[in-house]
């Protein structure tokens, strides 16, 4: 692969110590690299016996014997809600708020890690008393609420590994994941609230389970959030709140093996059908108490707020479990940005003291042009002083961007973690330490103690530092992601590949290491998916989606970069008919959005839509999709064209729609 230029000529940022991290400084640093490095498993199991409380003690600490399918503390037996929820009433913390919780219109409420334990317990009962047990799955459809997180910790007590469906997904898209993961029960709201609008939740449900396949669907609760009319099915749907009422505040958890799957969450890969990513319950729940000490540095008296959504792995490992594992106060927020005006997050950081603020990129970059444009809404006309960690996630955040975000939300005082990790990883991988790495705008540094992180080449051999290449990760940790739903094989050729020799877990990130720094930047996706805003969407998904519109013969997609959203969409399409000219050309663009919206969600509605008689394609029916890119782009075509049997065509697709 060839040089690239990197952005670590940017001077490390002068950003001062926090002063009492839990990782005091480099050569700390460099202290537990070498010891995970020296010995790996023992490493580890250290980490699980201080970080987790154990019903039963684990004996066994890796199994590799049939690997990619590494197992970790097997023989050990814990409960996840139980480390979440049960050691803070004994700590100390059960008085202490769990949540502050902002809902879309403003109004404020918080619980303590005593009533939220009472809730769960509640929930757990009501999950039981309904037939759901051990090993059954339960699909949580929510909007962001502390009932989510009641949801998924309850799932967690009674040993039912939850799959959490993002709010925005389509009916389809839910009946794809609910008879995929063969779930039992469903979880949803009567409504979601988002930027003073409202999404009928379970009229989605309802669609989804006429669908057909999910006769094992026995139960639906339904969270109360508007009071808005709702079909009913008698004897299969319940009220969360009626259900809660009727049992017990008290409930024993149900004590599983470390490699009980936690949870399945769906994420789009390179082929049509989303993979569902299963998570154990001990080596996740290790890796998210630990990042939350090590990265964000987190104590006592901090107000910590992720804002992702927890349909997304960001929400599970930090608003979920992370947080509650180390006993934090965290706040939710069920809204957007920009309602009711781009000021919310600066607003509510002023408002509930956040001293840890964790968001994505798309988020600062749109916040960024509305601060432009009126002074009102900038973060400096609020005060932000209880800030000390800043950080980013979903993507890479650019360096602009990164200085941006440092200076007038940060105040050139709070270090910047641009923090790189995927659903399948679990946590935290490559990520700077705070008052410890030095920091440069654009790269997500080091990887953390016991990731043995490196670039190779197509072959599996390892790059000289200011080469790029692809990303992996050579040996296993334990929050790793232990198989794809119903799909081994699918797991192992994706993520330990052949080429590069079946024992290399591929990330699918290109990278570049600085030559003198050793830093990682992640150039991008190596692979058919995009990232738009932070979610990962499979471009075959999107295509799948627009081929099945009766308008299609044929549709490809693919991204470009986009100085907000990070990646848009750009399809390319055509019709059974004729190519549309003048103004049916955004009348048809329009419905191709739509339809795409209602088939798989909203995000994935693509930016432009480009029309053509024909695709360009090689002599052997090959799209070609760097030609495709190139125009997606706006770039002149200067590759080679000699191969495509069409070339003509590749004209017709320079005007968007």
């Amino acid at each position: 692969m060839s040089t690239i230029e990197t952005s670590h000529h940017v001077p490390a940022q002068d950003i001062p110590l926090t002063g009492r991290a839990v990782i005091k400084s480099m050569e700390a640093y460099r202290a537990l690299v070498e010891e995970a490095a020296q010995d790996h498993e023992a490493f580890w199991a250290r980490l699980a016996r201080e970080h987790l409380s154990w019903r039963r003690p684990f004996t066994q600490i890796l199994d590799d014997q049939n690997a990619p399918f590494y197992k970790w503390f097997e023989d050990g037996e814990l409960n996840a809600s139980y480390n979440c929820l049960d050691r803070n009433l004994t700590s100390g913390n059960a008085n202490k708020t769990a949540i502050i919780f902002e809902s879309d219109d403003g109004r404020v409420s918080s619980v303590t890690y005593q009533a939220l334990y009472h809730r769960v317990c509640r929930l757990a009962n009501a999950l039981r008393a309904r037939g759901v047990k051990k090993g059954d799955r339960v699909v949580i459809y929510l909007p962001m609420s502390v009932e989510g997180v009641v949801a998924m910790q309850a799932c967690a007590r009674i040993g039912a590994p939850h799959c959490v469906v993002f709010g925005g997904f389509s009916a389809k898209s839910l009946h794809e994941r609910i008879t995929n993961v063969g779930a039992v029960a469903i979880i949803t709201a009567d409504e979601q609230v988002r930027g003073g609008k409202t999404l009928p939740l379970k009229s989605i449900v309802d669609e989804a389970l006429a669908m057909g396949g999910t006769d094992a669907v026995k139960t639906v609760v339904i969270y109360r959030r508007t009071g808005g009319r709702i079909p009913w099915i008698g004897g299969r749907d319940a009220w969360l709140h009626e259900l809660e009422h009727a049992q017990p505040d008290t409930c024993e958890p149900e004590w599983v093996s470390a490699e009980h799957p936690l949870f399945v969450l769906y994420t789009s890969g390179s082929t049509g059908a989303p993979k569902g990513v299963q998570h154990s319950t001990g080596g996740y729940l290790l890796w998210a108490a630990v990042t939350m000490k090590w990265t964000f540095d987190i104590k006592p008296d901090d107000v910590f707020w992720c804002t992702a959504d927890i349909g997304w792995i960001t929400g599970h490992t930090y608003i979920c479990y992370g947080p509650t594992a180390v006993g934090a106060t965290q706040v939710i927020f069920e809204g957007v940005p920009t309602y009711p005006n781009a000021g919310r997050f600066w607003d509510m950081i002023q408002r509930h003291k956040v001293t840890i603020f964790y968001t994505a990129p798309t988020a600062i970059r749109s916040l960024i042009k509305s601060a432009d444009a009126d002074r009102a809404v900038h973060p400096g006309s609020y005060d932000l002083s209880t800030l000390r960690i800043l950080g980013t996630v979903g993507e890479p955040i650019n360096p602009s961007a990164w200085t941006w975000y440092a200076e007038h939300v940060g105040g050139g005082k709070c270090p910047v973690l641009d923090t790189f990790w995927q659903t399948e990883t679990g946590g935290h991988m490559i990520t700077p330490l705070p008052g410890v790495t030095p920091l440069v705008p654009g790269s997500c540094t080091l990887p953390l103690p016991g990731i043995d992180a490196a670039i190779v080449d197509e072959t599996g051999q390892e790059v000289p530092n200011g080469h790029g290449g692809v990303l992996v990760i050579r040996k296993p940790w334990p929050s790793m992601i232990r198989t794809v739903w119903g799909n081994p094989e699918r797991f192992r050729k994706g993520y330990y590949p052949d080429e590069l020799g079946g024992n290399l877990y591929l990330a699918g990130d290109g990278a570049i290491r600085d030559p003198d720094t050793g830093y990682f930047t992640i150039t991008g996706r190596v692979d058919d998916v995009l990232n738009v805003s932070g979610h990962r969407m499979g471009t075959m998904e999107i295509e799948s989606a627009l081929a099945a519109c009766p308008l299609v013969a044929e549709a490809a997609v693919v991204g470009r970069p986009d100085e907000t959203f990070g990646e848009a969409i750009v399809a390319f399409v055509v019709l059974k008919g004729e190519r549309p000219s003048g103004a049916d050309v955004k009348r048809v663009a329009d419905e191709l959005r739509a339809w795409v919206g209602k088939e798989i969600g909203p995000i994935a509605k693509p930016k432009e839509i480009r029309f053509g008689d024909a695709m360009p394609k090689t002599r052997s029916g090959k799209v070609v999709r760097r030609l495709l890119r190139s125009v997606a782009k706006g770039e002149p075509i200067s590759q080679d064209t000699s191969t495509v049997e069409n070339p003509a065509v590749i004209a017709q697709f320079a005007d968007p729609a």
